[in-house]
């Protein structure tokens, strides 16, 4: 049954020259059911993984034991982009304060 159901793959490549790449293969119907209204699959995946290390990141920091100045800093930038890209805090947008 899961043969089934179609799926996309999405390459990912780092801009600094590297030659490290990787790809990532999901079912199209979850990319397109997570969409928001006239976003396009790329953009979608773009937003999800950019939600996921602003998560990763606040965990490490917020609820895990002693970051370091260098995560926290790390942490802070990405909290940074993830506003920038979506116009909320990631705390409005989660819904989760410290």
């Amino acid at each position: 049954m899961t043969d089934d159901i179609e799926t996309t793959t999405f390459s990912i490549e780092a801009d600094d020259g590297d030659a490290d790449t990787d790809e990532v293969t999901l079912p199209t119907g979850l990319v397109d059911l997570l969409a928001e209204e006239g976003q396009g699959e790329a953009e979608t995946v773009a937003d999800i993984t950019l939600l996921s290390f602003a998560s990763r990141a606040h965990h490490l920091v917020h609820h895990g034991e002693d970051p370091g100045e260098d995560l926290e800093a790390q942490e802070e930038r990405v909290m940074d982009l993830f506003e920038e890209r979506f116009g909320v805090s990631f705390a409005e947008a989660t819904g989760h304060h410290h």
